[in-house]
C-alpha cells in the first residue's frame, strides 16, 4: 500500500489499534515476556512505577497485580500505591494522547452508524448525556478493570491535559492502594 492509499483508507486507526492490541495478545503469551514482567516486583519502586505503567491496560493488568501484590511482601502499600499511580498516569497518558490526537471516535461512530446505532450515537452525544463522559471514565479508573474505556470516555469529554493528569494519579494511585489493602484483607 502506498502513502497516498494509507491516507485515503478511511480506518487507519482503528487498524492500528486492533493490529497493536494482536500484538499486544502474542507479546503477553511470550514467556520471555511474561517472564521479565514478573521480574519487575525484584525492582522494588521503580518494579511499582512499571508495573502501575502496565496496570492500565487490558493485556498487562493481571501480571501487574501480581508484581504489586509480590511488592507488597518487601514494601509499604503507601508507597506501592505511589509509584505505582505515577505509572499509571504515564499509561493512561497514552492513552489519552491516541485518543486526542486522532480520529478514532469518527472512525467509531461511523461504523456505529452503519450497523444502524444512528439514534443512539445521536442520543450519546447530546450534551445531556456527554457531561457524565468523565464521571463514568474516573469510574471505571478507580476499578480495578483496564483503564482504557475510562480513559477514552475522559479524552472524548475534552478535558484538558493538567486535570485529566491529576485525576489519573488520584483515582490510580487510590484504586491501587484499594486493591492491595483488599487482598490484606483477603488473605488473613
Amino acid at each position: 500500500m502506498n502513502h497516498k492509499n494509507i491516507n485515503g483508507y478511511r480506518y487507519k486507526n482503528l487498524t492500528f489499534l486492533l493490529l497493536s492490541t494482536i500484538a499486544s495478545i502474542f507479546l503477553l503469551k511470550n514467556d520471555a515476556f511474561h517472564a521479565y514482567v514478573l521480574d519487575l516486583g525484584n525492582l522494588e519502586y521503580l518494579g511499582a512505577f512499571m508495573a502501575g505503567f502496565f496496570w492500565v491496560s487490558t493485556f498487562t493488568i493481571a501480571p501487574a497485580t501480581i508484581v504489586l501484590f509480590i511488592l507488597t511482601e518487601t514494601l509499604p502499600v503507601w508507597i506501592i500505591a505511589l509509584a505505582a499511580g505515577l505509572g499509571a498516569v504515564i499509561g493512561d497518558s497514552v492513552i489519552f494522547q491516541f485518543i486526542r490526537n486522532t480520529d478514532i471516535t469518527t472512525e467509531i461512530l461511523d461504523i456505529f452508524k452503519k450497523l444502524g446505532g444512528r439514534k443512539i450515537a445521536h442520543v450519546l452525544h447530546s450534551k445531556h448525556i456527554r457531561w457524565t463522559w468523565p464521571f463514568i471514565g474516573a469510574l471505571i479508573i478507580i476499578s480495578p478493570f483496564p483503564d482504557e474505556l475510562g480513559v477514552s470516555l475522559m479524552g472524548l469529554s475534552k478535558i484538558k491535559r493538567p486535570y485529566f493528569f491529576l485525576i489519573s494519579f488520584i483515582l490510580n494511585t487510590a484504586g491501587i492502594f484499594l486493591l492491595l489493602m483488599a487482598s490484606f484483607v483477603i488473605n488473613r
